[in-house]
């Protein structure tokens, strides 16, 4: 009678422990996927379409996922334009999950392959840069806040990530110091909240971006996913396919 008590509870207490092995397994998949608790984003994964003077030019892969504490934010453009000789970029930021930069790195291949390691400290960006036949060169750049946001040339998912990092529960305008590193130009961008938005016969809610020398409209779904860019004056149109 004894033992085939023990036998029974033993069997009891091995299913409740895998019962809870399995429910934490989910719970633990369930937080990757979400990413880190507090954060201002949400994975997102695609690929873009991009338009010049209504001409496909070239097409950009990106996703922002969870990575370790924080998030990555990785994509790969190819441009083929009319003139000009065909080139890839390839990215990858890593992002504290209030959106402010840890590192960032870019390789370019074109004539010749280029690329770049930044690391980010207290307001500093300390660059690596590698040009094809040149010794490596190093560079520091400060800025006044250590929440930059880097928007480099033809990597069109970044507006994506500004998209999230944008303080949508007051709206209004915001400026935030940016990073181009592919120039290795520090500056400043304004963003505004542009309302209700349409292109192609749907609507989006709109942001613009602007700079010292451009505007680019920002074209958001209702979970703020970037679903449209247009910079008016280059006539570039970036689709998400």
């Amino acid at each position: 009678m004894w033992k085939k008590s023990f036998r029974c509870n033993s069997a009891a207490v091995f299913t409740t422990v895998l019962f809870f092995m399995f429910a934490f397994s989910l719970l633990t998949y369930a937080a990757q996927k979400k990413g880190p608790a507090g954060s201002v984003f949400s994975p997102d994964k695609g690929k873009f379409s991009i338009v010049l003077d209504g001409k496909p030019v070239g097409h950009e892969e990106y996703e922002i996922v969870p990575s370790g504490g924080g998030w990555l934010a990785k994509g790969t453009t190819t441009l083929k334009p009319p003139e000009g000789a065909a080139s890839t970029v390839t990215s990858a930021l890593t992002l504290q999950p209030d959106g402010a930069p840890i590192s960032y790195e870019w390789t370019s291949q074109a004539e010749k392959t280029n690329s770049a390691h930044i690391l980010f400290a207290n307001g500093v960006a300390k660059i690596t840069l590698q040009m094809q036949g040149a010794h490596a060169f190093e560079q520091d750049l400060s800025f006044g806040s250590p929440f930059i946001v880097v928007l480099d040339n033809n990597l069109y998912h970044q507006y994506a990530v500004l998209a999230r990092v944008y303080d949508w529960s007051h709206r209004g305008t915001r400026s935030y110091s940016v990073l181009i590193p592919q120039e290795l130009t520090p500056g400043t961008v304004t963003v505004d909240w542009a309302g209700a938005v349409s292109a192609e016969g749907k609507s989006y809610e709109g942001l613009k971006v602007t700079t010292s020398d451009i505007e680019i409209v920002l074209f958001l779904d209702t979970n703020h996913r970037l679903m449209r860019l247009e910079v008016p004056s280059a006539k570039v149109v970036v689709v998400r396919e």
